[in-house]
C-alpha cells in the first residue's frame, strides 16, 4: 500500500494515528506558531513504508546540502524517523517507529471510500489511516535536520483511543435516571 509520490513524498502504509491535532491547530507551548499536527506510529514491520521515508529522507539531506547547509552534511542533523521503543515508554509506541508531523494547512481528511471527513471526532488518536507526508531540510534557530510535514490522511479504521479518554455515557453508566437524584 506504501507508494512514493515524488522524491520527497511517501503515501505511508497503514499507521496509527497518535497525538492527532487534524481538525484545529495547536501549540504545545505559549507564543509558539499553531499548526496542523500528529505522530504516526509505523509498525516495524512495515518495512516498505520505512524503505520508503529513509529514501525520501536521503533526498531531503541531499535537497539541504545543496540549498540550505552550504554545501554539507551538517554534524548534528535531525533526523525524523525515531524508534518507539527506544524513545518513548509509551507502550504503544513499542515494535513501532514514529515520525512526527505538521503542517500550516490543515491537511486534507477522507474516509476509507474517498468521503471527505468535518467530525473532529471521526479522526482521533488511536485510529488507523494512511497518510501523505512530504520530507524537507530545515535551518532553524540553531537546529539542522529533515522535517516532515503532513499533507492528507485517509482514516482506514477505528482503534481503540489513546489517551485518557472518557465518555458521559461510561461515568455514569450505575446512575439510573428513575432514581431521585439529590
Amino acid at each position: 500500500m506504501a507508494r512514493k509520490l515524488s522524491d520527497t513524498r511517501v503515501v505511508t502504509g497503514n499507521v496509527r494515528l497518535s497525538y492527532a491535532h487534524l481538525f484545529e491547530a495547536y501549540s504545545a507551548h505559549e507564543g509558539q506558531e499553531k499548526k496542523y499536527s500528529v505522530s504516526l506510529l509505523i509498525p516495524k514491520s512495515d518495512k516498505m513504508t520505512v524503505k520508503l521515508i529513509n529514501e525520501a529522507v536521503e533526498k531531503a539531506i541531499q535537497n539541504g546540502i545543496s540549498s540550505k547547509w552550504g554545501g554539507k552534511r551538517p554534524k548534528n542533523l535531525k533526523l525524523p524517523l525515531r524508534d518507539g521503543g527506544t524513545e518513548r515508554d509509551e507502550d504503544i509506541y513499542q515494535n513501532h517507529y514514529f515520525i512526527n508531523a505538521n503542517n500550516r494547512r490543515q491537511p486534507g481528511i477522507i474516509d476509507k471510500y474517498k468521503n471527505k471527513i468535518v467530525d473532529p471526532d471521526e479522526v482521533y488518536s488511536g485510529c488507523y489511516a494512511l497518510a501523505s507526508i512530504t520530507l524537507y531540510p530545515y535551518n532553524a534557530n540553531g537546529n539542522v535536520g529533515i522535517g516532515c510535514s503532513i499533507d492528507n490522511i485517509m482514516k482506514v479504521e477505528d482503534g481503540e483511543p489513546l489517551g485518557n479518554v472518557h465518555t458521559a455515557e461510561s461515568d455514569f453508566a450505575d446512575v439510573d435516571s428513575d432514581d431521585g437524584l439529590d
